[in-house]
Parts: structure tokens; sequence; C-alpha cells
């Protein structure tokens, strides 16, 4: 049996594991990242929790692999630019490595996501999917026919910001109307504080025991579920919103399945059933003969580190 290290490299925590060549994480273990430390200390953090999980199930690692939050030359293994990590041209591949004397490889958080979902996860049963993380923003991770599309210098898939709405929100990009500014679950949660502001006598305010500070994604589904014509109103909208950003994604790629991650996706039908059908009816050319399936995705937070870990073995990436 073979064993793999891949660690989910975030701005708060490093979580690492121990994955065999079956895809099974047999140990796990996470760090707070410090990153206000540098670069180096990073390096160091992520090295220990190798070396400390490569011991405690006494195996050999064959090779590391790393998703890390920015944009990423994977063919390099440079960290390019990562504003969560206050890092620019950063050859972490090469670092890690000599520490640890073991090969490494690096993608985005969002591929590696997508990747373990690919492998292991609720797309494998299919050669091409899309994933979209629906979490503060909107990630993106593409793979066509069992390879990562990363784009030119790592820098593709920010599916998050294709515009769905000319002139609308302002996005944390600097654009507006991206499809994170209305999709994210950060938009879900500002739209259900919207839609509360208009009607003080909404549910919802007994839901968040009359704080709106105390809003979440959660908020208008369960409102929706209690007759709350204000909560539906939220939730539809959102789906709206949602089936723009991903009818554009199948267009553009014509993928078998999209894979939808994050909180949000908990609501399971409530969220997947409506967009599927607004999906169906808006792609080019419709279903019939190139269907695509709305999924959500099955491995939870354990996705980035199962695709990172099968870094090494993957096909040569798309670009």
């Amino acid at each position: 049996m073979e064993y793999y290290a891949g660690i989910d490299l975030g701005g708060t925590n490093i979580k690492c594991g121990i994955v065999d060549e079956t895809g099974k994480i047999v140990c796990q273990e996470s760090m707070p990242t410090h990153s206000e430390k540098g670069f180096s200390d990073v390096v160091s953090t992520m090295a220990e929790l190798v070396k400390k999980l490569s011991k405690a199930v006494s195996v050999r690692v064959k090779a590391v692999g790393v998703g890390a939050p920015g944009t990423i030359d994977g063919e390099n293994g440079v960290v390019v630019y990562s504003n969560n990590l206050a890092w620019e041209k950063v050859s972490l591949a090469a670092e890690l490595g000599n520490e640890l004397h073991l090969p490494v490889r690096i993608t985005n958080d969002a591929n590696a996501a997508a990747y373990g979902e690919y492998l292991c996860g609720a797309g494998k049963e299919y050669r091409s999917i899309v994933m979209l993380t629906l979490g503060t923003g909107v990630g993106g991770g593409v793979v066509i026919d069992g390879k990562l599309f990363e784009g030119s210098y790592g820098a593709g898939a920010e599916l998050g910001h294709e515009v769905i709405r000319f002139g609308g929100e302002k996005c944390t990009c600097g654009r507006r109307g991206c499809f994170e500014a209305y999709a994210s679950a950060t938009a879900l949660i500002r739209q259900t504080k919207r839609a509360m502001a208009r009607d003080v006598d909404s549910v919802m305010w007994k839901l968040c025991s009359a704080d709106i500070n105390n809003v979440n994604g959660r908020t208008a589904f369960d409102g929706m579920r209690l007759g709350d014509k204000a909560a539906k109103k939220v939730v539809d909208s959102y789906i709206n919103y949602l089936s723009v950003g991903v009818t554009n994604v199948v267009n553009a790629i014509r993928p078998e399945a999209v894979i939808l991650g994050g909180g949000v996706c908990a609501e399971g039908d409530a969220l997947i059933v409506p967009l599927t059908k607004k999906v169906e009816k808006s792609v080019f050319g419709g279903v019939r003969h190139a269907p695509v399936k709305i999924l959500t995705a099955s491995l939870g937070n354990m996705a980035g580190i199962i695709g990172a870990a099968n870094l090494y073995n993957a096909p040569t990436h798309v670009q």
C-alpha cells in the first residue's frame, strides 16, 4: 500500500492527512497557520504535520500535495499570489520538498477540493465535473476528462467572478455584478438581512432571536419552511441568481456534473430540485442530448486533503 500526504492550507488553519492509494484518510490533524510569522514558518509547520502523522501510523509517505489559496502555478510549484497568506511568488513546492526530502505538488485549494470530489466523492462516476463552493465567496474547480483545468499560471477557473448582472452589487474583486456577489453564502445572508429590514413581521426575526447579527445561511430556508413569504422570496431570488451562474458555467464547459459545496448545500432538495429545473430550462440546447447533473459535494472538508494527496499521480493538467 502506498501513502501520500495531503495538505489543505488555509489562512487560519493547516489541515493535513495521510491518505492511502484508495483515497482513504488514515489519520489527520490541523494546526494554526500563523501566516503572520512568515513563509518559512508556515512551511516548517506543514513539514512538522507530515512527519508527525506519518510517524503516528508508521508509514512512509511517497509524496506530498498541497491545496493553497490564491493564484497557484502548479507546474512550477509557485504560489504566484495569495491575499489570504500575504505571499507573492514563493516557491512552496521546492521549500517544502527540501524540508521533507519528498516530491511536492501544489494547486489552488478549490482545484484540490474539486479533484477530491472527482476521485472519491460525488463526482467519481463522471469524467468531467465542475465544483462550485458557496462560502464566503464562490470558488471554482474544473476537471476535464480526468485532468485538472488550471489555466495559464494556475489563474483559471475563477468562476465566482463571471458577471451575472451588469452594473450590479459590488464584488470583493472590485467589479460589479459578479456571481460571487449574488450566490455566495455571504450574499445570501446579506439578502436575508435586507428582506428582514423591509418586513418587521417576518418569522425570520424570531428565528434569529430578534438580533439581525444572528442571521446565517439557514435563516431564509428555515423561514420558508415555516410559510414565511419574505423568506420564500429570498430563497427564490437566491436560487435564481445561482441558476444564472451555473447555467453560464454549463454553457461554457458542459461538464457531466456540477457539484456544489459549502454550508448552503445542507438544504438538500430545497436547493437542488428548483435549481436543477431552472438550469435545465436555461442551458443552451436543453439537456436532452447533453444532460448535466447538479449534485451536492459528499466529502465535506476532507475533499481538499484527498484531492491534494492525489496530485502526485494526477494526469497532466489542462491549460
